[in-house]
């Protein structure tokens, strides 16, 4: 997460550069979806509030619509709208996006959608009980929730541009894992799964992600002789960018970079191995899985 994305949000649509960390981070996230989707037999699906703290905005379920999974998005700003309309149509895909204020309402039907998702976003909803409340009603048959990993090493270091006044949009408290458990375990909903997820080689740092690999752990980059990425000089071989190089999830979208998720997947070692101690404070991101109560 990195609270300067509420001003420069605009810049990833210009440029389409996520960087390494971000990359890397929708790889597992598009892992995580299309599991649930499979488990699920899901064939709907909302996400909202759509705008978190990571690179493109809106494009978090581009994966679950490329197995024709319907997609519904809202978000609180027209502009951002018209362009995650555009950027979704240059991926080829089709979703339905709206306007929502504040998130106190969503205007769906009861079940209306499979799987409900919010990723990083809870902190834009104004009234998280009248939020909880209306994400209970349209959901049938999961909800899953990701919040940023409070106990992670970089996250109070991210919170160092935080202040109220500065941003009065942003209700920190409701990220408080305790507090939307409790709400929907009132409504009618159970947590069944909680897992610490995002957790590649390097911290939640504000920091080039490339920079942190040459700079802290020693490994070098190389410019490759065919476009996309960087190799690694070191055992074993792992690939990224240079910081001249574009590193974007969009051409892998399109089928023009069939590698993208290999190469993202090169550094998923803590992810696979890491104890759940280390992760605690290394992940960069929690998920929280819940089913309606019997």
């Amino acid at each position: 997460m990195a609270i300067p994305i509420i001003n420069n949000w605009r810049n990833y649509f210009e440029h389409g550069d996520e960087g390494l960390g971000s990359s890397y981070e929708r790889i597992i996230l598009n892992n995580i979806l299309l599991d649930l989707a499979k488990k699920y037999e899901i064939k709907s699906v909302l996400e909202s509030p759509s705008f978190g703290f990571t690179g493109l905005s809106g494009i978090n379920l581009v994966a679950l619509a490329k197995e024709g999974i319907r997609v519904n998005l809202e978000d609180h700003d027209e502009q951002r709208i018209q362009m995650i309309k555009e950027l979704w149509k240059s991926l080829d895909q089709s979703m339905e996006i709206r306007y929502n204020a504040d998130y106190r309402v969503l205007d769906y039907p009861d079940q209306s959608f499979d799987l409900s998702f919010s990723f990083s976003a809870l902190w834009f909803c104004q009234d998280l009980r009248s939020y909880l409340s209306e994400l209970a009603r349209v959901s049938k048959k999961c909800i899953l929730i990701s919040v940023p990993n409070r106990s992670g090493l970089g996250y109070k270091s991210q919170l160092q541009d935080y202040s109220p006044q500065r941003y009065p949009y942003l209700q920190i408290s409701h990220i408080d894992s305790a507090s939307f458990i409790y709400l929907l375990d009132k409504l009618g909903w159970s947590l069944i799964e909680s897992r610490l997820f995002d957790c590649p080689l390097w911290p939640d740092i504000g920091m080039s992600k490339e920079d942190f690999l040459q700079k802290k752990l020693g490994i070098k980059l190389r410019v490759k002789e065919r476009g996309g990425g960087a190799v690694v000089q070191r055992p074993p071989v792992q690939r990224a960018r240079t910081e001249k190089e574009p590193l974007s999830i969009l051409d892998y979208y399109r089928g023009k970079d069939e590698g993208f998720a290999r190469r993202m997947l090169q550094y998923d070692l803590f992810e696979r191995h890491a104890t759940q101690g280390f992760k605690r404070i290394w992940a960069h991101h929690e998920y929280f899985l819940f089913e309606p109560k019997q």
